[in-house]
């Protein structure tokens, strides 16, 4: 059976892919300093309605510190492109 012009299949268009390559984030700890990389289940992204509640967090897998960073756009962009779950603040007001 043909597919109509223009129209793929989910098999056909993956069928030239061999492997997915999981998406690594580099990142640091503030407290112990250390640098390294992490996947994107490692990290979470809360996106509020102000730069000032929009922030990503990981815990430290050096030191185990709990930490939290800013994320302005271009960060948001990059971790929710990679798959990073994120979590959508609303305001109560």
């Amino acid at each position: 059976m043909s597919e109509p012009a223009g129209e793929m299949t989910v098999a056909a268009a993956f069928a030239g892919m061999k492997r997915v390559v999981p998406v690594v984030f580099k990142a640091g700890c503030p407290d112990c300093r250390r640098r390294f990389e992490l996947a994107a289940s490692a990290l979470r992204l809360a996106i509020g309605a102000t730069s000032r509640t929009t922030f990503y967090s990981f815990t430290c897998p050096e030191c185990g510190a709990a930490v939290r960073k800013p994320a302005g756009e271009r960060i948001v962009e990059l971790l929710t492109g990679g798959g990073v779950r994120t979590l959508r603040l609303h305001s109560t007001v």
